[in-house]
């Protein structure tokens, strides 16, 4: 037989029993589907996450206690974010913050157990977070250590609902505020609900919500803004040494650590990596359910179309050419099942990231990816079957009923 008569024997195969023909192919298109859906989601958990964290500054240098050492947690000073505005050059600002967490109220509503964090003047510009309404505190009113206080989106609508909290008081812990503004809507990002926050002068926050000065002057984090991209290896240099020296430490073993936003976005990523793989293993559990599948109804075939092989190889067909109709339509199944799964899938994926509230995000090395192991599957799951049917005795083979 000639390679034409081969092909055309074998889509005659796959003709006669359509339906059984698409059902066999079900296992792979659901298989590929699901590997390209799947890492689309993955890939666009990825990207949401790096989006939003890029959207909370760009060009970021995040200074922090070591966690988890004794004394350590208490290192970080007001001081040394002034220091390092004074010292570092090639930044656009520098900002600290300490937090605390009080009861919040006006005359009509209360909230409890609110972060309320004392910053410095930079906030805004440091961090990229805006006012949506009135104005954020200034460097002067943290000098003073002004009763005033900025809301996060969120905290205002709970407090005052529709109405305008500008030039309004709330009451933070026992002191009264005046509001001087509301930050414009961020959402959650990194399990933080930044509309769920209060900004509040630092100084004031140690003069008012540190009653016994346990915390002194110390930050929780500061905020180094550098000038532009090619300037983040510099300043993080100067910021380092400059602690190094007036903490005293070792430089091998700092009391702070430096971290810039790719490296969060890189320990997010390393979070979700696990979770990708996890639905990659079970994307290729179903294709290989799918390969299972058309083992299982081509061995079928075999069996029921026994008299046809003995006819073919009496008319003159070699066992390879039996062996190669058989995988011809073994790989045909995998293949138009492994085309429909791909456009389903990025049909799904493409689906999904519009209606749904999760960004998706298709990855194109997906796409031949699951192709090929839908070709794969089909190679060796109709091999064996292939090889069964190019075995059989033409003799016996026409005389089986």
């Amino acid at each position: 037989m000639t390679l034409a008569e081969t092909f055309q024997a074998a889509w005659e195969g796959l003709k006669l029993n359509r339906v059984r023909s698409f059902l066999t192919t079900l296992g792979v298109i659901i298989g590929v589907a699901s590997v390209i859906m799947m890492l689309a989601v993955s890939a666009g958990a990825e990207a949401a996450i790096a989006e939003q964290i890029n959207a909370l500054g760009a060009n970021l240098i995040i200074v922090n206690p070591v966690r988890g050492v004794p004394g350590a947690s208490q290192t970080l000073t007001y001081d040394d974010a002034l220091a390092i505005k004074e010292g570092v050059h090639n930044i656009d600002g520098v900002a600290a913050e300490f937090q605390v967490v009080q009861d919040v109220s006006t005359a009509k509503a209360r909230l409890e157990g609110i972060t309320v964090l004392g910053v410095t003047a930079d906030f805004p510009e440091v961090r990229e977070y805006s006012t949506a309404d009135g104005r954020f505190l200034t460097a002067d009113e943290n000098d003073r250590k002004a009763k005033v206080a900025v809301l996060g989106q969120g905290i205002a609508q709970d407090l005052f609902g529709t109405e305008s909290p500008i030039g309004q008081t709330v009451t933070i812990g026992a002191s009264k505020l005046v509001v001087l503004g509301v930050m414009e809507e961020k959402g959650v990002v990194a399990d933080v609900d930044y509309d769920g926050r209060i900004y509040i002068p630092l100084q004031l926050l140690y003069q008012k919500f540190n009653p016994s000065r346990l915390a002194g002057d110390r930050v929780r984090t500061i905020y180094v803004k550098a000038a532009d991209q090619t300037a983040m290896t510099s300043v993080s240099n100067q910021t380092k040494a400059l602690l190094v020296e007036r903490h005293d430490v070792d430089p091998a073993k700092p009391d702070f650590v430096l971290q810039t936003q790719q490296d969060i976005i890189s320990t997010q990523q390393a979070t979700t990596e696990a979770f990708r793989n996890l639905l990659a293993w079970i994307a290729g559990v179903s294709l290989l359910v799918g390969g299972i599948g058309i083992m299982n109804i081509m061995l079928v075939s075999v069996t029921e179309r026994t008299r046809e092989i003995g006819l073919r190889q009496a008319l003159g067909a070699r066992p390879q050419d039996v062996l190669l109709q058989f995988l011809i339509e073994a790989v045909t199944l995998s293949l138009v099942g492994g085309l429909a799964g791909v456009i389903i899938g990025v049909g799904g994926a493409a689906l999904f990231g519009r209606i749904g509230e999760m960004q998706t995000q298709i990855v194109p090395a997906s796409i031949p990816l699951a192709f090929g192991a839908a070709a794969a599957v089909g190679i060796f799951f109709g091999y064996y079957p292939a090889s069964k049917a190019a075995q059989l005795d033409p003799i016996a083979a026409l005389r089986h009923e």
